[in-house]
């Protein structure tokens, strides 16, 4: 993990926030001493999602639409 010191930090707080979004973790230093960690809130993903790809593949039948039965009904409770 590298380390920068505040001063450092905030000269080039934009890039850093640019590489803690891209997965890397940045640790901020007062003098010698760690105190903190820049880290990205939610990692980009990557998702190759395509619209109707499960077209044809995946039926639901009429009975998924049917009431529960009252005894697994009660095992929800």
């Amino acid at each position: 993990m590298p380390t920068y010191t505040i001063h450092a930090a905030k000269t080039n707080l934009s890039k850093l926030v640019a590489r803690a979004e891209a997965g890397e973790e940045i640790v901020l230093a007062r003098g010698k001493e760690a105190v903190a960690k820049i880290v990205a809130v939610r990692a980009k993903a990557k998702l190759n999602r395509k619209f109707g790809a499960l077209k044809g593949k995946i039926k639901v039948g009429p009975e998924f639409f049917e009431p529960l039965p009252e005894e697994e009904l009660k095992l929800w409770e």
